[in-house]
């Protein structure tokens, strides 16, 4: 009996998987355009990170007090909601073009960098220079890593077709903490409200997936916050008020909508 030849760790990869010969065709394993832009997507997040980075240290040189400047909050914000755009992109992209055998682990990567660890650092960042404590922000920012890797984990293991998510969205909670930030609470309020959004991400909450036109609008929502956080960055007149009524917006969003639709769901069996 002729033994079976050894293979390098190359060929074993390329090896024919013997459990599709019945004709099946092997995932494509090659990146396809969706997942460019779920590259983008992690590569937002990763220059949020290096924004707030880069800022912190400098306010810290200059012995500068409070809070960030409004440059560095509101660009790394705008990434993060690019992040988000390209992430509502990529899956509409690949339903239209095609997917990659990877684009599902891509996405769920990139999310984890863009809206969990950027975030969190975003929390760690203001907790500590209004708080002037680090324990408790950074406690609070792991907690939104942690909850946005489990909320991750479960909706890969979910079954696909359901009109609903089941928790907060990554993208809309990361959006969320943002909108704290922006707003400036007294620290223990604030990283309570994070507290908050980070449980309703691992919640058995509801919220309607955009689809059809409802993307346009979600899209058309953050190149709306994008402008008005540019708008708040430079100064201009009414920028406070306009970001406040965003951020107002923001939160009351999530808060009402899992609601809405417990509400109607209720209705709709009574009915019945």
């Amino acid at each position: 009996m002729p033994e079976k030849p050894v293979l390098t760790p190359t060929e074993s990869v390329l090896e024919p998987d013997p459990g599709l010969a019945g004709g099946e065709e092997a995932p494509r394993l090659r990146l396809g355009v969706a997942d460019y832009l779920t590259l983008g997507n992690a590569l937002c997040g990763f220059l949020a990170v290096w924004a707030l980075a880069l800022a912190q240290a400098g306010h810290m040189a200059s012995g500068a007090e409070g809070a960030l400047t409004r440059t560095a909050v509101a660009t790394a914000g705008s990434l993060l909601l690019i992040a988000s755009a390209l992430d509502v992109l990529d899956g509409k992209v690949a339903r239209r073009l095609g997917g990659s055998g990877m684009g599902a682990e891509l996405d769920n990567l990139a999310d984890v960098v863009s809206f969990g660890f950027a975030p969190a650092f975003f929390v760690v960042t203001w907790g500590a220079l209004s708080s002037g404590s680090e324990v408790l922000p950074v406690v609070v920012g792991g907690a939104v890593l942690l909850a946005v890797i489990v909320r991750l984990a479960r909706f890969s293991r979910q079954a696909p077709g359901s009109a609903y998510f089941t928790g907060l969205p990554s993208p809309f909670a990361a959006m969320a903490v943002v909108t704290v930030v922006l707003l400036d609470p007294p620290v223990y309020t604030g990283l309570a409200a994070v507290l908050l959004i980070s449980w309703l991400m691992v919640s058995r909450m509801e919220y309607p997936k955009p689809r059809g036109k409802k993307v346009y609008v979600v899209l058309a929502v953050i190149a709306v916050s994008v402008a008005l956080l540019s708008v708040w960055a430079l100064g201009l007149p009414a920028g406070d008020v306009l970001i406040y009524f965003m951020c107002t917006m923001m939160l009351l969003f999530i808060v009402t909508v899992p609601c809405y639709v417990l509400t109607t769901r209720r209705t709709s069996v009574e009915r019945d």
